[in-house]
């Protein structure tokens, strides 16, 4: 048996010294007793993507999902990613079509759930906000006996978005209960059956990391001092209880399962410089907003909406939604993010995503107004758009803004590297604390300015205080795996690393190499890469996006 504890957004940054400390025993024994080291994530360290390729061993060019959201093709329009938009098989199919066992709870871009040999319980993509129904479980009927089991199963029960005083005392004790939650739905699940391959993902690590690091790195240009005695602690706290589940869930496998702790990405600080690439892409001339009565179009759009999405009900939100369907929720979004761009005059834009920054450059034949011929005229304008953004540099300090920016067909190799922005952003960090990419409101003449006091607590949408790394971690030990010093691995190698210990040949179209530490040498299956067919049946896309939106991944248009 393989046994899988995902601990999203997990970080030996942290997760070491609390193993040292007597924190974690557990993990600190998986790890004595294995292999472990970093686990490098994708490009950027995004939850969709790392997650999809943890599960196909393959880059986003080959799976096919680069965020949460992807453009819609021919249109400025933006849609919702779910599981049937991964185009590569999981090792979740590829052991149920050996005859393996599986079950999957709470993996990100599970939802709908795949009909595996076994039980999935989709992950925080699925359709309720603060709970979940049958539409994410397989089997379906396995819910109402789950619920009577464990009780109501909630991925997460407090909002993100605004961060007021008395928020962090309320949020702290239900990340634990969830923690416990989701150890007592693990343990119910083991008991069923002896699975051939169990996974259950922890969220909590990534949660606490976004809102709590604030109080615990003096270092931080946002540090709490006057919330630090409270919270300081807050992370030992929450590294602590997941790994009493882990310690729990652990009791409950044969004595000969191998265990594999991994993360889809680490964590880090957050500092007070704001970016705004529209902002910027405007001043360099690249993109123009805009103006007029045009403008006071969108903007009164932006108040009208916002507005509803204030003052109406949730259920009479959810309402709209469904009976706008898909094509409205599609066009809502991309007017949300380009509504204020004038793309008959604009070169390039961004979606300004903060946990993703990236640039689309307005291409002939590609896009409704594109305005940059494809072929050289193409190839120039990143040429010139690369050196431009990496040249940008802080007004104050004269530090480097950008560190790296990636071609697309640089970064990723794949059949559907065509579906990525143009350019991918690495941003440069600001003495070791990266910069929150937010969107530009009309009235914002800066491409980088600081945050005021006021915007340090912020919620998701806002630049919360921790951000994500590339550097997750994992720790492997039992049947099979010898003891190995500490070595960086990547995310693509656990797929096939999963698939040799479970016995199985390795599809030559995965990316991945087995995991340091593993006996042997995988059989390689010469496989032809033959993509699923896309989904565009998407009845979950609305119920996706109201998902997301609630949980703060996406953005608010800003009035």
């Amino acid at each position: 048996m393989i046994a899988i504890i995902g601990l999203d957004g997990a970080t030996w940054d942290l997760a070491g010294p609390f193993c040292e400390a007597g924190d974690m025993p557990v993990l600190a024994d998986v790890r004595r007793r294995g292999a472990h080291g970093v686990l490098r994530s994708t490009t950027p360290p995004v939850t969709f993507p790392a997650w999809s390729s943890f599960m196909t061993g393959t880059n986003p060019g080959k799976h096919g999902i680069f965020d949460f959201t992807r453009r819609v093709p021919g249109t400025y329009e933006v849609a919702f990613v779910g599981s049937r938009d991964r185009r590569v098989p999981t090792i979740w199919k590829l052991l149920s079509d050996a005859g393996r066992r599986v079950a999957v709870i709470g993996v990100p871009t599970t939802y709908p759930p795949e009909p595996v040999n076994g039980i999935m319980v989709g992950g925080f993509d699925s359709p309720v906000a603060t709970g979940i129904d049958g539409s994410f479980v397989h089997p379906r009927e396995l819910y109402a006996e789950m619920t009577r089991a464990v009780g109501p199963y909630a991925i997460t029960d407090f909002q993100e978005l605004t961060i007021g005083p008395g928020w962090h005392a309320d949020a702290l004790p239900k990340i634990l209960a969830a923690v416990d939650r989701k150890r007592d739905l693990a343990r119910w699940v083991l008991r069923r059956e002896r699975w051939d391959c169990f996974m259950m993902l922890f969220g909590e690590a990534d949660t606490a990391s976004h809102h709590f690091w604030m109080f615990t790195d003096p270092g931080s240009p946002r540090f709490d001092a006057e919330g630090a005695p409270r919270f300081r602690g807050a992370l030992r706290e929450v590294y602590r209880r997941l790994d009493a589940a882990l310690g729990a869930i652990l009791t409950e496998l044969p004595s000969d399962a191998t265990v594999l702790v991994a993360s889809d990405h680490g964590f880090g600080g957050a500092g007070t410089t704001v970016l705004h690439l529209n902002r910027w892409l405007a001043d360099q001339g690249w993109l123009a907003f805009r103006a007029g009565r045009r403008e006071l179009g969108a903007r009164a759009a932006r108040v009208v909406r916002r507005a509803a999405l204030a003052l109406l009900p949730r259920g009479v939100q959810e309402r709209l939604v469904r009976r706008g369907g898909r094509a409205l929720a599609r066009r809502l979004e991309g007017w949300s993010r380009f509504g204020a761009i004038d793309m008959a005059r604009t070169r390039a834009f961004s979606e300004e995503l903060n946990y993703a920054p990236s640039v689309w450059l307005n291409v002939r034949g590609r896009d409704p107004d594109g305005t940059i011929a494809p072929g050289a005229a193409y190839d120039a304008a990143v040429a010139e758009l690369r050196a431009a953004l990496l040249a940008w540099r802080h007004p104050e300090t004269g530090a480097a803004i950008v560190a790296r920016v990636h071609r697309r067909d640089e970064l990723y190799a794949g059949p559907l590297v065509e579906a990525a922005p143009d350019l991918v952003l690495e941003l440069a960090l600001d003495r070791g604390y990266s910069h929150p990419c937010l969107p530009t409101t009309p009235d914002e003449t800066r491409s980088v300015r600081r945050l005021a006091r006021r915007e340090h607590v912020a919620g998701k949408g806002g630049g919360m205080n921790g951000s994500h790394r590339p550097q997750g971690l994992w720790a492997l030990a039992g049947r099979g795996v010898a003891a190995t010093p500490a070595t960086e691995a990547a995310i693509v190698d656990v797929a096939p690393s999963v698939l040799h210990l479970a016995g199985l040949d390795v599809p030559s179209w995965m990316d991945g190499r087995l995991l340091p530490g593993i006996a042997g040498t995988a059989r390689i299956a010469d496989d032809a890469l033959v993509l699923t067919e896309a989904s565009d049946d998407h009845d979950h896309e609305a119920e996706l996006r109201r998902r997301l939106r609630a949980l703060g991944y996406l953005s608010e248009p800003a009035a």
